[in-house]
């Protein structure tokens, strides 16, 4: 498990600066997004030098359905377990970032965290310090915050797992460590999550499922060009008979020379989040209009 994980490590292996807060002094970002200036069709770093910086990495960004909350997972540096911060909109500033320690210190990582629809739970991949026992988890929000989080029962969790994305009907996409590195899916029963499937595609990992299960993007190796090493995202389109169509890949405005990877869409739908490692182990996160997907979807 440990060297498969490590190769995952390879695409989304991210470096936590000391300064994870908000400067000192500094005023706090307000404002939807951050009060960023929302990007077109060309990907744009998002939220420089407050959330991306130089001499770490971001990636797995997901918020609450009101845009109230943002969470992302961060490491220390590369072989390092992750965490996920987040940070809450409150009288129309963020406020500094801090740790969600979700597990309570029962799991050394906590990585790639994903609110559901209804904004009642949130989902989340989590391993031991040798990067051992990789298992989706959740917590259920109440009241006054997030309650203890549990291990998901469910045969999904009987594999090295990781990288849960929830359609709106709570059927769980997710990457099987232990089968080699395929996406899976588990339909939600009443809840439960009683079997698994492998997802019907060519290939992927670190899959995000669309709200309405009408697309999946993924990411691999780039596939167009055999003297290429880096990662690429790929998007599949359901078609009317309930297959997907053939992998498409993204344009070279999403798709660079860098790797790209562990792709996210906001609540609204407007915006596509991801990771493009530009420089050493280092991920910074980006974001584009979701009109990039809608490019690219076929006349079925």
């Amino acid at each position: 498990m440990k060297s498969i994980f490590k190769s995952f490590t390879l695409l989304t292996a991210v470096l936590l600066s000391n300064n994870i807060g908000a400067v000192q002094g500094m005023r706090q970002p307000s404002g939807p997004y951050l009060g960023q200036t929302p990007p077109g069709l060309t990907p744009e770093l998002f939220a420089p030098d407050i959330i991306s910086k130089s001499g770490r990495s971001e990636y797995g960004m997901s918020f609450s359905p009101k845009r109230d909350e943002m969470y992302f997972s961060v490491q220390k540096k590369f072989g390092v377990p992750a965490a996920i911060y987040f940070s809450k909109l409150e009288d129309k500033q963020w406020t500094s970032f801090k740790k969600a320690n979700f597990t309570q210190g029962k799991k050394a990582g906590e990585m790639e965290p994903n609110i559901t629809a209804d904004g009642k739970k949130v989902y989340f991949t989590a391993y031991n310090a040798d990067f051992s026992d990789t298992k989706i988890w959740y917590a259920e929000r109440y009241k006054n915050g997030w309650g203890q989080a549990q291990k998901l029962a469910s045969p999904i969790n009987q594999d090295e797992v990781m990288t849960s994305t929830l359609a709106n009907n709570g059927d769980l996409f997710y990457t099987n460590l232990s089968r080699e590195f395929k996406t899976y899916y588990s339909p939600n029963v009443n809840g439960k999550y009683p079997k698994t499937l492998k997802a019907d595609i060519e290939f992927g990992a670190h899959a995000f499922i669309s709200p309405t299960q009408d697309y999946l993007i993924v990411d691999s190796r780039n596939k167009e060009d055999e003297n290429r090493t880096d990662a690429d995202l790929y998007v599949y389109f359901k078609k009317k008979d309930g297959t997907w169509t053939k992998p498409i890949p993204f344009d070279s405005e999403v798709n660079s020379s860098f790797d790209e990877t562990v792709a996210t869409l906001s609540p609204d739908g407007k915006y596509l989040f991801f990771s493009r490692r530009t420089k050493g182990e280092e991920l910074d996160l980006y974001w584009v209009s979701s009109d990039v997907i809608e490019k690219l979807r076929p006349k079925l």
